[in-house]
């Protein structure tokens, strides 16, 4: 029988399995202790328990920790690992170091179901939410995990649309009897779920990016289906009336497409709908994927329409392209050859 992981539990989750087996009150703390801030692998290691209580948690459960299966790396020094998920399926995970900044672009789902259509993840279709252990091992087991300083929810799947595993990650990630990290470290990126976001941006204090693409509702919609039933006012209905604190951001992912998301009248729009609202937005250049008639402008045009929001007083920043050539870029990730002829 398969034993049941402990890796990626909260520390409410750890209580009652202590209680259950008749372990003493403070042994949750300790585990969690092993799990989060000592690099063990196996229940063996976490010596402050008795050798009787480490016997009979292993009984039933284990660590639950799991190496990628491949790795590729590209000539920017980003990297793409591979990990295999939910018994047979796999997702893929982006390394970005960027002097003193090393960032994890971790996934949250296996493929994704908002279909947009400049997504290679989106093309793949949705085979199922990762567990927090899943998102965390992605975390935990990359070979670089001791240089990383900040987390980005933008890898495979919408973190919002798995929502229950997403906080129980982000808890972990930042409590003190967990990694402690800073909120400001992590970054949730999101089409914008309406059903989800006020519950995101009310249980944590991370960043929140928001996918854009265009101000405009017939095109949004024509880019992204999710906009048929989350429009972005509803988005930013949520955001204007949502109190937040000076440190944490909130940005707009742009991806620019030549000749349809590009002019002045989107630079005009962007500055309308998003006036009064304290954020940024962060250009993105798009990466060709297979069968897409879309291109991106040039860098000159780039920088022009950069500059153009930045006049308006919207902060303004291009995202640097890393990893395109391993297909570790935005918008690029996609396990649709590894989980071919495994889909349910």
């Amino acid at each position: 029988m398969q034993k049941e992981k402990l890796y990626g539990k909260t520390l409410n989750e750890l209580i009652p399995i202590t209680k259950r087996l008749g372990m003493p009150g403070f042994a949750a703390r300790q585990i969690a202790d092993w799990l989060y801030k000592k690099e063990i692998s196996s229940i063996e290691e976490m010596t402050n328990l008795s050798k009787k209580m480490r016997e009979i948690l292993s009984n039933d459960y284990e660590v639950g920790l799991s190496a990628p299966v491949s790795s590729a790396e590209s000539s920017d020094g980003t990297k793409k690992y591979l990990y295999k998920v939910l018994n047979d399926k796999y997702i893929e995970t982006a390394y970005i170091p960027d002097e003193e900044r090393a960032t994890i672009c971790v996934s949250s789902q296996a493929g994704c179901k908002m279909g947009c259509i400049f997504c290679m993840t989106g093309k793949q279709g949705f085979q199922g939410d990762l567990s927090s252990n899943e998102i965390l091992n992605q975390f935990r087991s990359l070979p670089e995990f001791q240089k990383l300083t900040n987390m980005v929810f933008m890898g495979m799947g919408e973190p919002l649309d798995n929502i229950s595993e997403l906080l129980k990650c982000l808890e972990i990630l930042t409590s003190d009897w967990g990694y402690g990290w800073s909120p400001t470290r992590i970054t949730v990126s999101t089409v914008g779920l309406k059903s989800s976001i006020s519950e995101f941006l009310e249980k944590s204090r991370c960043h929140l990016a928001v996918s854009l693409h265009s101000p405009f509702d017939d095109e949004r919609r024509k880019l992204m289906p999710v906009q048929r039933t989350n429009s972005v006012k509803d988005v930013l209905d949520i955001i204007r009336n949502f109190d937040f604190s000076s440190q944490r951001r909130i940005s707009f992912e742009y991806i620019l497409f030549k000749g349809i998301n590009d002019t002045p009248k989107h630079i005009k729009e962007l500055a309308r709908i998003l006036n009064g609202i304290k954020c940024r937005i962060n250009i993105i250049r798009f990466h060709h994927i297979p069968g897409s008639e879309f291109m991106s402008p040039g860098m000159k045009e780039i920088i022009e329409f950069k500059e153009a929001l930045n006049a308006r007083g919207i902060l303004t920043t291009i995202r640097a392209s890393r990893g395109e050539d391993i297909q570790a870029a935005c918008g690029l990730l996609s396990t649709l050859e590894q989980n071919k002829g495994k889909q349910s």
